[in-house]
């Protein structure tokens, strides 16, 4: 294996060469990126940008220093931003901020690790090891580009050149010809094209990013907290400004922030206008009503200047819910007045029972209290109770009423088990019979109340939740 020996010791050379030489690269103060727009202008992003859907999001500087800027979180639409010229920008970026860094120490870690496999590719007797190695190392050489930025790939370009042909030789002498083989050669990352970074913004760059940007961004709450941030600066740093810019920016930032403040007043107006208009007619189950709000909104909109997208948007999902709940009150109602008269037909069977068990409440508060009734009160309410249950239960009932209508039961048996078990306790003097008597009372005073407050809500029409 002469040839590889000597291609090995080629190669190792070369990586020698290779490591002594330094990239010129100064680190940038900071990583910062610059977001193109489309009409010609640029504004800066204090780290890196992130894409959501249909907008970016960024750290714009609004004042501090160059090391401890200080930063107001903003976004822009997407479709503002050239973003072939913005990502070429933030590869060099990268590249340039990697390579002035921590390039040149991941680099020699690179190249000693494909020193030592070349190492052990030069020690191995069996050609079919060394060329395993060998392999490994170009495929960690070939990947080295993509993941680092393309960082020296010029360089790396080279070392697998010298990879490749010693494979090619090991190959020859392990019987695998010399012609092209297996490996998966993808194309090796590249070196973006370079442009100059940027620095931090000066004081005008600042600025007139500040105001271009609350111009641009949809959102309100941005737009205001941009403003708000370009009268902090100008408040600032005002004596730093030449002639009138300071006075200039001022009345600037205060006319827009004056403007923006009235816009979300009426805004807000509008708002409640419109949606305590919207809950009055679903209440009275007027859908029409509410679609004539709904078709209402972008003309007040428009005499606003659409300057509220996102109020609007919320404005007419609300709308659109009152018009679901106008439309299902419409069936409620309509539903109420169809079983109207059944519930006029039941509250006529059962009225008499339940008049007899509301009567009945003070007695059955004194047994719950262990404090009565008189025995002439409770001899005339244990009679009074003795056979109501078996008659309620006679009652035909609908399946709508049929819940209340158990819990009306319900309370009449736990009322004449209070009285029974009253009865008893004072006939026997048991004082656990008594007991037992007031738990009965108890849960009696309870459905009562409950079936008292059903039966008022199913006679009164359906109101809106």
């Amino acid at each position: 294996m002469p040839r590889l020996v000597e291609t090995v010791a080629r190669l190792i050379v070369l990586l020698l060469c290779l490591a002594a030489s330094r990239a010129a690269w100064a680190a940038p103060e900071a990583a910062l990126f610059r977001l193109f727009l489309r009409d010609g202008g640029t504004v800066v992003s204090y780290g890196e940008y992130v894409r959501l859907d249909d907008s970016v999001v960024f750290s714009l500087p609004v004042g501090g220093t160059a090391d401890k800027p200080r930063l107001q979180v903003t976004s822009l639409p997407t479709a503002l931003i050239d973003w072939p010229r913005t990502e070429r920008y933030a590869a060099s970026a990268r590249y340039q901020r990697y390579a002035g860094t921590r390039g040149e120490e991941d680099y020699e870690r690179l190249t000693a690790q494909v020193a030592a496999a070349l190492g052990g590719i030069a020690q191995h007797t069996d050609p079919r090891e060394a060329l395993a190695l060998a392999e490994r190392a170009r495929q960690i050489a070939a990947d080295w580009p993509r993941t680092h930025h393309g960082y020296r790939a010029d360089d790396i370009l080279e070392i697998v050149g010298v990879l490749d042909r010693a494979i090619s030789s090991l190959r020859a002498t392990t019987g695998g010809g010399s012609g092209a083989f297996d490996l998966a050669f993808v194309a090796l990352g590249s070196t973006p094209p370079l442009e100059p970074v940027l620095g931090m913004p000066g004081l005008h760059e600042q600025l007139d990013q500040i105001f271009r940007l609350a111009a641009l961004t949809p959102s309100s709450s941005e737009k205001m907290a941009l403003l708000e941030a370009a009268l902090a600066r100008v408040t600032e740093v005002g004596p730093e400004l030449p002639g009138q810019d300071a006075a200039i920016f001022r009345r600037a930032a205060e006319g827009l922030l004056r403007e923006e403040r009235e816009a979300d007043r009426r805004y807000g107006e509008l708002a409640r206008r419109l949606a305590g208009r919207a809950l009055r007619a679903a209440s009275e189950a007027r859908a029409s009503d509410v679609q004539d709000l709904i078709a209402q909104v972008p003309h007040e909109d428009e005499k606003l200047g659409r300057r509220r997208p996102q109020v609007i948007e919320a404005l007419t999902a609300s709308l659109r819910g009152r018009l679901s709940d106008a439309r299902m009150m419409r069936l409620r109602r309509d539903q109420w007045a169809l079983r109207l008269p059944i519930f006029h037909e039941y509250q006529r069977l059962v009225g008499s029972s339940l008049e007899l068990l509301v009567d009945a409440i003070p007695a059955l508060d004194a047994i719950r209290s262990l404090e009565g009734p008189h025995p002439e009160r409770l001899v005339g309410l244990r009679a009074q109770l003795a056979g109501g249950a078996e008659y309620l239960e006679r009652v035909d009932t609908p399946p709508y009423l049929r819940d209340v209508h158990e819990r009306l039961i319900g309370a009449w048996r736990f009322a004449e088990s209070a009285a029974s078990g009253r009865f008893e306790a004072v006939s026997e003097i048991d004082p656990a019979a008594a007991w037992q008597a007031s738990s009965s009372a108890a849960g009696a005073l309870m459905m009562i109340s409950r079936v008292q407050q059903e039966l008022r809500a199913i006679m009164e029409p359906p109101t809106l939740q």
